[in-house]
């Protein structure tokens, strides 16, 4: 399902809902429905609720953004370190340089066509994958420069194999979604009782009122949503994360 369906969906629902319990309240006799009769402790409860609510989740948006952030900027850092040893490795003999080359570009196809997927699922990575890189490292550790200038090669590739392992870590570590489970009840109830408070200022149906409380809501469900689209650092889709592999390789 497309993530802007979901948006579109919640927000149409959460809106139905809170419009649908406001009309069926308006039915009540007019004397049972007096906004006048409203304590002032209850509007100020409900106002500081609201604002409560509103850097709990502003948190919880921030938190999230700044997870993908650091889990994307790994991938980056994985992709051009692979793309630097491609090219670096150069400098040795023919067959090294063709088998090296080789290693990596297998083991960037299955991460793109294989793994990232099952990161996506299962939220770990493939041991096929640290296989691959294995690999490579081997490939890179096991040739013996045969001069000066493969000997000046030779370091500098290897720093480059131990930053795409590590982004590789950093990105096992990130596969699984950022927010637990008790900070999601948080927000959802949050929302719940955020929502709920509009009840208590005895709203009527007069348009004006209808169209606050649609939008107050609306932007509820539009603040949850990014929060759970965040929520996956490598977004929900094989194509959300894996550019930096597929702009600097030919799979």
């Amino acid at each position: 399902m497309s993530e802007w369906l979901v948006l579109v969906l919640a927000m149409v629902a959460a809106c139905t809902v809170v419009l649908t319990i406001t009309l069926l309240r308006g039915r009540r006799p007019e004397e049972e429905d007096d906004p006048s009769e409203t304590p002032d402790v209850i509007e100020y409860m409900t106002m500081m609720m609201g604002v409560v609510y509103a850097i709990v989740l502003g948190l919880a948006i921030a938190g999230v953004w700044e997870g993908r952030g650091a889990a994307q900027q790994s991938v980056q850092t994985e992709a051009t370190a692979l793309h630097e040893v491609s090219e670096r490795v150069k400098a040795y003999a023919p067959e090294a340089r063709d088998r090296t080359r080789k290693d990596v570009e297998a083991y960037v196809s299955h991460v793109v066509n294989t793994e990232w997927q099952h990161m996506l699922d299962k939220g770990e990575l493939t041991e096929k994958g640290s296989k691959l890189l294995a690999k490579v490292r081997e490939d890179v550790t096991s040739y013996v420069p045969r001069n000066d200038h493969e000997g000046q090669s030779y370091q500098p590739l290897l720093d480059q194999v131990s930053q795409a392992s590590a982004a590789r870590s950093v990105r096992a570590q990130n596969a699984e979604p950022t927010m637990p489970g008790v900070v999601w009840f948080g927000l959802i109830a949050g929302a719940a009782v955020a929502v709920g408070m509009i009840f208590t200022l005895q709203i009527r149906r007069t348009s004006r009122e209808l169209l606050l409380a649609g939008l107050y809501t609306s932007l509820i469900a539009f603040l949850l949503f990014l929060v759970w689209d965040f929520n996956s650092p490598f977004g929900h889709e094989v194509g959300d994360a894996t550019g930096p592999f597929t702009d600097l390789f030919s799979i």
